[in-house]
């Protein structure tokens, strides 16, 4: 267990300490200077730390999953999908214009994390249904529905 606990806090403190500016000197001056200064302000968005708080829950649980299995145990093969949707909404975030930061709301982070699980939700089913079954079919509307409210915030 502790090395969950110290995985999870390397997980979170070790990018915080390779930020992406750098000092420099200038007529005697320090000053710091930032390689994207609209970046920080995505990653310090509600939004932006929602998904990075789901993502950090996820890989702490898939490392203590691969602790007593492998990879082919199907929640660890769930849990990498999970991962994998997270990286791509987060990549999402990060590519919204600075002047619209303002949208990456709480609201949205949780928007974007109910939809994930949505998405996983309908993965496990089409693991064991096919597409015309009922539940198949609802669990597809529901994350239209998520994906239309999103798109009303970002579009």
């Amino acid at each position: 267990m502790n090395k969950n606990i110290i995985f999870l806090l390397i997980f979170i403190l070790l990018p915080a300490s390779f930020s992406h500016s750098q000092t420099s000197v200038k007529n005697g001056s320090t000053q710091s200077i930032s390689a994207k200064p609209g970046a920080q302000t995505i990653k310090s968005s509600p939004a932006y730390a929602e998904l990075l708080l789901r993502k950090t829950e996820r890989a702490a649980e898939l490392e203590e999953l691969l602790l007593d299995y492998t990879e082919e145990f199907p929640r660890v093969k769930q849990i990498r999908f999970e991962l994998n949707l997270i990286q791509k909404e987060m990549d999402k975030v990060s590519a919204v214009n600075v002047a619209e930061a303002g949208k990456l709301s709480l609201a949205l982070g949780k928007l974007l994390v109910r939809k994930i699980e949505l998405e996983v939700d309908l993965w496990n089913l089409k693991i064991q249904y096919n597409d015309d079954q009922a539940d198949v079919k609802r669990a597809k509307r529901k994350i239209e529905i998520y994906d239309k409210a999103v798109k009303e915030i970002l579009p």
